[in-house]
């Protein structure tokens, strides 16, 4: 790695992916799964308004990728903080050029990977998805994404191996739980998608979609096995 490649872990560049980590962790599950934010994100965008903080960090991030579009570490907070803000069309144009500006660069690929399935764009998205990630180094956030995005291609077995895989390095992870929940409900075992929901709203570290999940799951159990659930 060269020069201005190494931008993205040291000099200025690095405040901004600090500033942007927790972010891009809580949306990173958004995208396609049942769990919008993890507890230990939240807290970075709870206090007080949160689309004001988020607002208020998109506009410090742009300045900083319109003064130097080449930066990695500016290109990635921002493009984090626009889909945060479900802000998706500039969000992907951003991180499309991040990628092609830096394509060893393996966070900025994810999120180009996560903005890429935001617009339907599957099959990219997961191509995309698996240069970003290393078997050597497992990511469970990359993998549960994976996951999901083959769930709604309808390759379910390979969805499960995804969220398999996840669970061995993040047990209990209620964002991972809720997607193997809805991939149950999508296949139309609603039993089994209400015990795997049930698991997941029993971490402390769930959320409000999680839980809404599992209301949803628990309906269409009372209400027969006719009706298939869509992702949020």
């Amino acid at each position: 790695m060269r020069g201005s490649a190494r931008g993205l872990f040291v000099g200025r560049s690095v405040v901004l992916l600090l500033a942007a980590g927790a972010l891009a962790g809580c949306v990173a599950d958004k995208d396609v799964t049942g769990s919008v934010m993890r507890a230990s994100a939240s807290r970075e965008v709870a206090t007080g308004d949160r689309e004001g903080q988020l607002r208020r960090m998109a506009a410090t991030y742009a300045a900083a990728y319109e003064k130097n579009p080449n930066d990695p570490g500016a290109a990635y907070a921002y493009g984090v903080t626009l889909r945060a803000l479900d802000q998706r069309a500039q969000a992907l144009a951003v991180l499309e050029s991040a990628s092609i500006r830096h394509p060893a660069q393996r966070q900025i690929l994810a999120a180009y990977g996560r903005s890429l399935a935001d617009a339907g764009r599957l099959e990219e998205a997961l191509k995309v998805l698996g240069k970003a990630h290393l078997p050597e180094q497992p990511d469970w956030r990359i993998l549960n994404a994976q996951g999901a995005i083959l769930d709604q291609l309808g390759r379910t077995a390979e969805a499960r191996r995804y969220y398999e895989s996840a669970l061995k390095i993040a047990p209990g992870e209620p964002s991972i739980l809720s997607n193997l929940g809805l991939s149950y409900a999508l296949a139309g075992e609603p039993a089994k998608a209400e015990a795997v929901l049930l698991q997941a709203v029993a971490n402390p570290k769930a959320d409000d979609k999680v839980r809404a999940n599992l209301a949803m799951v628990q309906g269409l159990k009372s209400a027969g096995p006719a009706k298939k659930p869509t992702r949020g």
